[in-house]
């Protein structure tokens, strides 16, 4: 009989939106200036909408650079985040403290490929969740070496994972953001769950971020519980997806139809939380209002459907999940040490990313049908299907990828003007 796994805030506020039958939708915001932070949380908890508030860390911390948090603070220099450390424990509890909702969690979100004091510190702030990971907070963000890398994060997680109740979510299924075949994304996720469990950690989420084709995804999103129910059991998981993180509309009308999209994706699988983008963000920093409008979009379009997705296998994408995450588990016992030679060998190797550690061996390509494929695939263990009639792809073949979906989501939005019978506005 398995032990019942203690839930912290958060994920006791993911569970409960599951029993309801309610998408938890999610901003990516964050402020150093205090009541603007404290503003921001206040309006995500009192939105039309089942919510959890976020704390996105500025660079300068994401990098350790605390001194020059800290000075910026003195000075009252604007950061791009919030300066948790900086900040420090106290502060930052007292920012979390007396929200409307007594059930409203924080998640503190970094992109650090070294976590250790900010998890340290929002511990003693009192919050329980944060998210990344060995692989997907270095290859994107940094210069670290990947080994260096998972060393940092197993004594982080061995710290997170030392306090009751704590969550940590995988960034594996958003790397790059874009032009990331499905297959990998989610083998990237569930190898950095399982990593997370052999560091202690009892409650964990696995990321997917929302790519170029709605059955593409819902495969992707499928075959990512199929193998987090296989590779995570006596865990409390859970799934969370992305709204599009690439080039984004520049409609307002092309935006929120993907922002839908999105959150009809999530709703027809099963997926218990959403990222969301806001309308704004193809042309200027989101703000407060910004974001709660994206966020109660985006459960107003949820709400309509039920899950409804079945298992299929049009693209392959469980097959190669699973060819990926076999071939590295069987690499070595220890799950960092696997990950460290899977990327030396070239048997994981991310399209289009540049980190020292990469192969860079491996090229997708957007298809005839909008479906993300593998051009070549190095020595990873899955096969490539090669762009017709092209040996190399182009750099205007990669400009074309990169606004593939910012332009069928405008050209859409301009062919049928808005849902409601205004006209579509333009941002130049």
């Amino acid at each position: 009989m398995n032990t019942p796994v203690p839930l912290g805030r958060f994920a006791s506020a993911v569970a409960a939106a599951r029993r309801a039958g309610e998408l938890v939708v999610q901003p990516r915001m964050g402020f150093a200036d205090l009541p603007r932070m404290r503003d921001g949380l206040l309006a995500v908890a009192r939105a039309d909408a089942r919510t959890v508030g976020t704390l996105t860390i500025d660079s300068y911390t994401r990098v350790g650079d605390h001194g020059s948090a800290a000075l910026a603070i003195a000075e009252g220099t604007d950061l791009n985040g919030y300066p948790i450390v900086a900040h420090g424990a106290d502060t930052t509890r007292t920012l979390v403290s007396g929200l409307p909702r007594a059930s409203f969690a924080v998640q503190v979100r970094h992109g650090s490929a070294d976590p250790y004091a900010i998890i340290r510190t929002l511990l003693d702030a009192g919050l329980d969740a944060t998210e990344g990971g060995p692989v997907s907070y270095c290859l994107p963000y940094s210069r670290t070496p990947i080994r260096d890398s998972v060393d940092a994060w197993a004594r982080s997680c061995e710290l997170l994972a030392g306090r009751p109740g704590t969550h940590l979510e995988s960034f594996g299924g958003c790397m790059l953001g874009q032009l990331c075949p499905p297959g990998l994304l989610v083998a990237l996720s569930v190898l950095e769950g399982v990593f997370f469990k052999q560091h202690g950690l009892r409650s964990v989420s696995l990321s997917y971020a929302q790519q170029t084709h709605h059955r593409q995804d819902v495969e992707a999103l499928l075959a990512l519980r199929t193998l987090a129910a296989e590779h995570l059991a006596g865990l409390d998981w859970h799934v969370v997806l992305y709204t599009y993180m690439g080039v984004f509309p520049r409609t307002t009308q092309g935006a929120l139809r993907l922002l839908r999209d999105s959150a009809r994706l999530a709703a027809r699988t099963g997926t218990e939380r959403l990222i969301v983008k806001t309308p704004a963000e193809a042309y200027r920093i989101p703000t407060i209002q910004d974001n709660v409008h994206a966020l109660e979009e985006a459960a107003r379009a949820a709400a309509h459907h039920d899950v409804t997705a079945v298992a299929d296998e049009e693209f392959g994408v469980l097959a190669q999940a699973r060819a990926l995450v076999e071939a590295v588990l069987e690499l070595h016992p220890d799950t960092g040490r696997a990950l460290t030679e899977a990327f030396r060998r070239g048997i994981l190797d991310v399209p289009y990313c540049l980190h020292s550690d990469n192969a860079q061996r491996t090229r997708s390509y957007i298809d005839a049908r909008g479906s993300l494929q593998w051009h070549a695939t190095g020595a990873m263990p899955i096969r490539a299907t090669p762009a017709p009639g092209r040996d190399l792809l182009r750099a205007d073949d990669l400009l074309g990828m990169l606004a593939h979906t910012q332009q069928a989501f405008d050209r859409a939005a301009l062919e049928h003007g808005t849902e409601h019978g205004g006209t579509v506005a333009l941002h130049g």
